[in-house]
């Protein structure tokens, strides 16, 4: 048997050097090629994209040689059900037409699920399904009209995983042949011959294959390639579900598929807290990212790598599963998924840990909007500048601005404004600072007009610049509160009063304040 695996995983590789050369000179004459577009390709120049061809021929030619040798050497079919091989092969030439009609015509996302989904009913109805969900639904074993969304859901995310993460070149291929030796060492492991035979000639196929299309690249995997691949992937790790024990069946795929998983999780998560329709392209990618960090294109394929490789390595683990050791590979992969995307700086998590950082922070909201509010009522009962400036006062040192000043705007028969240099009153919580305007800081104006329409001038509040957000709901100042301090400075002005200099209410404030 050992021989068998060693000669088939030769001869696919062999094959699929040959046949890659082929596709990839007759695509480049017939003109089958990908134009690079500006804002979603990485590529500079156009290049043949039927990759996948290569790889099917190779896969396909190389089970047929084993099946004839069989005829010949029945030794060749121990422990081997060709019937089961006919089961996968079938709807798996079903999705490499598919990828073959997208790769020349194109096809749109809801063609593309349609077919997946009839490929994987006919896994279903071959016998590759989920048989149970230990997690949720127990021991039992799931009924068909269970079983059956679960397997479609299963084929369709994996199948467009790794389309998904073939954006750069020999990344998608190369992260499948880590997945494909595990499925190799796992077969064997449950003893599946037909799971390993699959896989070690799947293998050779793609390593092939990998010899054109790692950088400089001059072929692409394309969709026949990307789609074909996960869609086997997917089906081997149905078949090897027959046998091996539930939790290593539904562990091990899970996490040595860890790299596209974790893509096609990211990518869906962005697009909804975005906004966005989630078929949309982007270049905000794991590889894009890196990119923009200032990795070169084959230095982010060998991370990407070694990032696949270790999640092959955790999934091993899980051949044999304990407390401990599951506890040490979740420990691992949830780290590293954690370090990870925090060092790829998406914006929209970032967006996500603000608003998670606010709703920490919303009893110190909900103060300093009560602040605001109760000036605002008391605004509304003032009669006179003193009363007017303590409300001030007192609703600017509870809340996070750390300034203000209030411009007068004189109007006829304003008594309380007489004397010149009266039209100004300025506070701040620093006593230190001898002007709040020379710190770095921002600034919000607010135009004071009655409700009778008189403009009797503005104010002005700062906030020196701090990581810390705002801890205030600016539209409370922005809606009512400039109304109502216009209103209040309306009839202090025109009632006959004595108006304190700016020079003596600054220290009567900061003494108040100290």
């Amino acid at each position: 048997m050992t021989l068998l695996f060693l000669g088939l995983f030769a001869f696919s590789l062999v094959l699929s050097f040959v046949a890659t050369r082929q596709v990839r000179d007759i695509a480049t004459r017939k003109g089958w090629v990908s134009v690079p577009q500006e804002g979603r390709h990485v590529h500079q120049t156009p290049l043949p994209r039927l990759g996948g061809v290569a790889i099917f021929l190779a896969f396909s030619v190389s089970l047929s040689v084993w099946l004839g040798l069989s005829l010949v050497f029945p030794k060749l079919l121990d422990g081997l059900a060709p019937a089961t091989l006919l089961r996968i092969y079938l709807p798996a030439c079903l999705i490499f037409c598919l990828g073959i009609y997208d790769d020349l015509h194109g096809a749109g996302p809801y063609l593309k699920f349609a077919v997946q989904a009839v490929a994987a009913a006919m896994l279903f109805a071959g016998g590759m399904r989920v048989l149970d969900l230990p997690l949720i639904f127990g021991a039992q074993s799931l009924p068909w009209f269970v079983g059956l969304p679960l397997t479609i859901l299963w084929v369709v995310a994996v199948t467009n995983a790794f389309n998904l993460i073939d954006g750069l070149d020999g990344l998608a291929a190369g992260s499948a042949l880590f997945s494909t030796m595990v499925f190799f060492v796992v077969s064997m492991v449950v003893h599946s011959g037909l799971a390993s035979l699959m896989s070690v000639t799947l293998a050779g196929a793609i390593l092939g294959f990998l010899r054109f299309n790692f950088n400089p690249a001059t072929i692409f995997l394309g969709d026949s390639g990307s789609l074909f691949i996960g869609f086997m992937l997917s089906a081997l790790a149905l078949a090897g579900a027959q046998k091996a024990p539930t939790f290593i069946a539904v562990a091990i795929p899970v996490v040595s598929f860890g790299l596209p998983i974790l893509e096609t999780a990211l990518s869906i998560l962005r697009r909804l807290i975005g906004g966005r329709p989630i078929f949309t392209a982007d270049r905000e990618h794991i590889h894009h990212k890196l990119l923009q960090m200032g990795f070169s294109h084959r230095q982010v394929v060998i991370v990407l790598y070694a990032v696949s490789a270790l999640f092959a390595m955790l999934s091993l683990f899980l051949l044999w599963p304990t407390g401990s050791t599951l506890g040490l590979v979740l420990a691992v992969v949830g780290t590293g998924i954690w370090l990870g995307v925090q060092h790829l700086n998406y914006l929209e998590f970032g967006e996500l840990r603000r608003v998670a950082q606010r709703t920490i922070d919303q009893r110190q909201i909900v103060i300093n909007n009560l602040s605001v509010r109760r000036a605002v009522e008391e605004l509304k009962a003032a009669s006179d500048f003193d009363q007017l400036r303590r409300v001030l006062t007192a609703a600017f040192a509870s809340n996070d601005f750390d300034a203000f000043e209030l411009h007068l705007r004189p109007l006829p028969g304003d008594q309380a404004l007489a004397a010149e240099n009266n039209h100004h009153l300025h506070w701040q919580k620093f006593p230190h600072i001898t002007a709040i305007s020379n710190e770095p800081s921002w600034k919000l104006t607010l135009d004071l007009v009655t409700k009778s329409n008189r403009r009797r001038g503005s104010l002005v509040v700062y906030r020196i610049y701090s990581r810390r957000d705002l801890q205030l709901d600016v539209n409370l100042l922005t809606s009512e509160f400039p109304s109502a301090l216009a209103d209040a400075l309306d009839r202090a002005l025109t009632t006959p009063d004595i108006f304190v200099p700016v020079a003596e209410s600054e220290t009567a404030f900061m003494a108040a304040n100290l």
